[in-house]
């Protein structure tokens, strides 16, 4: 399975302590002392360690995690009238596990009298387009830091969660590599009448 897979990561970070320090050379030391150096700091690794999928996967979610937790603090602190439930949980994708997303909230808008619309907001790495059929994402880049956006959702057959596809066929409430214009966006999805989305849309 390991051998099929395209990409190959490296832990860099477990190199740098590795790396020689300014001090005396080990084999000037050898000569002076007679003894073998034995820490690690006087010799180079052979080769570079790679990783897993696996652990790619986990240090991606647990950076997305982070992020997600930052963003919902944010969310809840612009206006008291405004909270969203802290749904948080991180996925990297199975054949690039360097890219991942990260679910941050859920809540319901009702626009007008129209019915109530369940949504969720989500962080990725990387940009792409929200897919009109079954897959999520499409023609993924990553020529963004970030990419932010909120799809409609409703219940399927077995009880999960589902896309909201009778939504602008893929469901898209909004998307954006903007920070701030994605906070917009989620505060005016989250506020209670349009009283509050007016105050949210001049800030």
């Amino acid at each position: 399975m390991e051998e099929k897979r395209k990409f190959r990561y490296f832990d860099a970070a477990a190199l740098r302590p590795l790396l020689p320090q300014p001090k005396k050379a080990s084999h000037s030391e050898f000569l002076r002392t007679g003894r073998i150096s034995r820490e690690k700091g006087d010799w180079l690794p052979d080769e570079r360690r790679y990783l897993t999928y696996e652990e790619v996967a986990e240090r991606t979610e647990k950076k997305l995690t982070t992020a997600g937790e930052t963003t919902h603090e944010r969310l809840n602190n612009v206006h008291k009238l405004i909270r969203f439930p802290k749904i948080i949980f991180s996925k990297a994708l199975d054949e690039r596990p360097h890219l991942g997303y990260c679910h941050v909230t859920t809540a319901k808008t009702r626009f007008d009298r129209q019915r109530p619309i369940v949504w969720s907001f989500y962080i990725c790495n990387f940009a792409a387009d929200i897919g009109e059929e079954e897959g999520f994402f499409q023609h993924i880049r990553t020529d963004y830091s970030r990419m932010y956006f909120a799809v409609a959702m409703q219940p399927a057959e077995d009880g999960r969660m589902q896309i909201d596809r009778s939504i602008r066929g893929n469901g898209l409430l909004f998307k954006t590599n903007d920070p701030a214009e994605a906070l917009k966006n989620v505060l005016v999805l989250g506020a209670p009448d349009e009283t509050v989305r007016e105050i949210i849309r001049k800030l």
